[in-house]
């Protein structure tokens, strides 16, 4: 039996296990960080949040770009009973200010280089006998960018949702819904002691808190933390540290299918995770063939403290499905509210332990009925069970009373191996109410005649009814992303309509 299965909090997940052995390596030096440390850090900072009036519960913003001393910091003040608030270290400073009077943070945890960028910000000195957990310190009163937010019993992360569309909405989430969700991941997963992931993803995201460090600690294994993807050295780093699975997302699994060499995987590689963003049938099935491992795909929310459905280990999933329930409830509904039969299209709802109840602020109350959440998202349960998603309800193109669910005209765009990414959004139409029209980002070099634009409008005129066709393809170096790297579908709507 797992011992950290009754864990009930985190400090009891951390003073669950052996001291000794690496539980979060550094793939970009040396370091590591056991249970030893990891308890160490958290006594240290209890003391340090004490010395610094914060009281259980209160919020804690940490802005600390390394994140083997970000794992540390963010774990450490959820077991001291605060509520921690992890921010994009990479910020400039008007963001980072703006965040801090968002979240209503009583003092802020930062390293030297983001204190650099808040220079005027009250100071807390270290202790003498050294900084708690090894990590720069910027302590003081937030009072200038607000007044605080009242302590909330229970808190133990104040994240911000990654939506593609509107302005992100804060989620507070305890540590009941983390820790069910953790113990679904690893469940689902199958970790043992002698696994040992890797994930390049920022850990001021659900996915890469509850899926890599939690879900880690759950299940007694080790995990590799690496700032950001590299595509040069990414399989060398990988079969240097012997992994077993990796925790990714589909833009970085659309560069690795793409690669013109095959791969050296590590030798015990024996499964793929993808999450954050729909995953290209053709992607995956590339990257299976590619590196010999399965790649399941997953869904998840910041709502729900992350997985909500996955694909299972050993199970033939449909093309195209997020897999089955895996950590919450899953129903499907028309507008009325009412469930739909297997196979029909309609709002994607869910509950269960992970999933919040409201948001911060009370925001958005129409989303939250009777213990279920609207997901905003679109699809449909099939016979056996699993997931299919066609897109958000918001992305949903009506032209001219046809409703046009963008994924269907992504998936044709981006079975062109040029294309690396793509999205489809509605631009406003006199006549018809909304048209399609397409943004792709191109894969290197592969777009030298400018030719693209114009063989991708023929693919979809031969593969697409004429209307679900865009009115336009635009080609860009980049697509316009979120702190998170989720493409912001509103900032591509904003650049088709004013494309030439």
């Amino acid at each position: 039996m797992n011992p950290e299965r009754g864990a009930s909090s985190v400090a009891d997940l951390l003073a669950q296990g052996a001291p000794e052995g690496a539980v979060f390596l550094s793939a970009r030096s040396p370091r590591s960080l056991t249970r030893a440390d990891l308890r160490d850090a958290a006594r240290r900072w209890h003391a340090a949040l004490d010395r610094a009036g914060v009281p259980p519960g209160g919020r804690v913003a940490v802005v600390v770009d390394d994140p083997l001393t970000l794992a540390a910091v963010h774990l450490a003040v959820m077991a001291a009973g605060r509520c921690s608030v992890p921010l994009d270290p990479g910020a400039p400073g008007p963001e980072l200010r703006r965040a801090l009077r968002r979240t209503g943070a009583v003092v802020l945890v930062a390293d030297d280089e983001a204190a650099a960028r808040l220079p005027d910000l009250p100071r807390a000195r270290p202790d003498r006998r050294g900084r708690p957990g090894g990590v720069p310190t910027a302590c003081g009163s937030l009072v200038p960018g607000g007044p605080a937010a009242p302590p909330a019993a229970g808190a133990a992360t104040l994240l911000s949702t990654s939506g593609s569309t509107g302005e992100p909405k804060g989620v507070l989430l305890d540590e009941g819904r983390l820790l069910h969700v953790a113990r679904a991941v690893a469940e689902h997963l199958a970790l043992t002691p002698h696994d040992r992931g890797l994930t390049p993803l920022p850990l001021f995201h659900v996915n890469a808190q509850v899926v890599g460090l939690l879900a880690t600690l759950h299940a007694g294994s080790s995990l590799v933390l690496d700032r950001r993807f590299r595509r040069t050295d990414f399989w060398e780093r990988a079969r240097a540290f012997d992994v077993t699975w990796l925790n990714l997302v589909p833009a970085i699994l659309t560069v690795l299918a793409r690669e013109e060499d095959p791969p050296e995987v590590p030798p015990r590689l024996r499964l793929i995770r993808s999450a954050s963003a729909p995953l290209p049938v053709a992607v995956r099935e590339a990257v299976e063939e590619r590196t010999g491992v399965p790649v399941l795909e997953s869904y998840g929310m910041t709502e729900a403290a992350s997985q909500i459905t996955a694909v299972p280990l050993g199970v033939a999933c449909p093309p195209g499905s997020v897999g089955r329930p895996a950590g919450a409830e899953v129903t499907v509904r028309d507008p009325t509210g009412t469930d739909l039969p297997s196979g029909t299209r309609g709002r994607v709802w869910i509950r269960g332990a992970g999933v919040v109840g409201t948001y911060e602020g009370g925001r958005a109350p129409e989303r939250f009925t009777g213990g279920w959440l609207d997901t905003g998202d679109v699809g449909h349960l099939d016979d056996a069970g699993f997931l299919h998603l066609a897109g958000r309800d918001d992305d949903v193109i009506n032209r001219g009373g046809e409703l046009l669910h963008p994924r269907e005209v992504e998936e044709v765009l981006l079975g062109d191996p040029r294309v690396a990414e793509a999205v489809v959004v509605g631009l406003p139409h006199d006549v018809l109410g909304a048209v399609p029209a397409a943004c792709v980002r191109a894969v290197a070099s592969e777009d030298p005649d400018g030719d693209l634009a114009a063989d991708l409008d023929a693919r979809c005129r031969a593969q697409l009814a004429r209307w679900k066709c865009p009115v336009q393809v635009l080609v860009l170096p980049d697509l316009p992303r979120g702190s998170t790297g989720k493409v912001r579908r509103s900032d591509v709507r904003e650049l088709v309509a004013t494309a030439p």
